[in-house]
């Protein structure tokens, strides 16, 4: 089975919030097999809208990136990123 990738483009707009947010969410996506391979660090926009805040995650299928996204405790990691953060969100397998 393919692995798959949690690709986010981030704008923080409230940083307590936000922070409340990851420290949530690493701990889902942890625990769905989930492994980040960049996290918010300097990047060279190409094309589109850029954000300052990219992030990265590698899961062992787009099955499990889903299931982590979908489960009840992102759910309430999400309620910290909503209002505090605009965000463009793609599941991607691998090829």
């Amino acid at each position: 089975m393919p692995q798959a990738f949690w690709i986010a483009h981030v704008t923080v707009t409230d940083d307590a919030a936000y922070a409340r947010y990851a420290a949530l969410a690493l701990e889902v996506i942890t625990a769905h097999g989930g492994c980040f391979l960049a996290r918010g660090g300097p990047a060279i926009q190409k094309e589109g809208r850029a954000h300052p805040r990219n992030v990265v995650a590698v899961f062992p299928s787009l099955e499990a990136a889903n299931a982590c996204y979908e489960s009840d405790g992102y759910k309430q990691a999400m309620t910290h990123a909503v209002g505090a953060s605009e965000r463009d969100l793609v599941l991607v397998e691998a090829s």
